[in-house]
């Protein structure tokens, strides 16, 4: 699937990130991601886990961004931003969504109520 990328060119997070060089930050272009696949493609997200994400390139205010997404076969939704700057595409980030939790992943210790940590 090709989908438009929105953000504002105002987005807050550009003045403070950073004020004579203003770049989105990777969690906001991340999380604007993640609404449109998890839109389009109809699907509850908060059960997912985020297998990879690579940050390649700087997203500036103005960019034009693209989301190409995919869905693959073992649970796996893979994703490519991109931002097209005076004509030229350019990936800006990547990664995969996973729809579950794979079984050799270390699982946390369940902390006993009132133990501490």
């Amino acid at each position: 699937m090709h989908s438009r990328l929105e953000v504002a060119r105002d987005h807050p997070a550009f003045a403070g990130h950073f004020p004579k060089f203003p770049v989105l930050p990777g969690a906001v272009l991340l999380e604007a991601a993640l609404h449109v696949i998890e839109s389009e493609r109809g699907i509850d997200l908060t059960q997912w886990q985020i297998a990879s994400v690579k940050f390649l390139d700087v997203v500036r205010p103005g960019d034009v961004l693209g989301l190409q997404h995919d869905a693959c076969s073992g649970g796996l939704i893979r994703f490519t931003i991109l931002a097209t700057d005076r004509g030229r595409d350019r990936t800006v980030a990547s990664g995969s969504l996973s729809s579950g939790a794979p079984a050799s992943a270390p699982r946390p210790a369940a902390v006993p109520p009132g133990t501490g940590s």
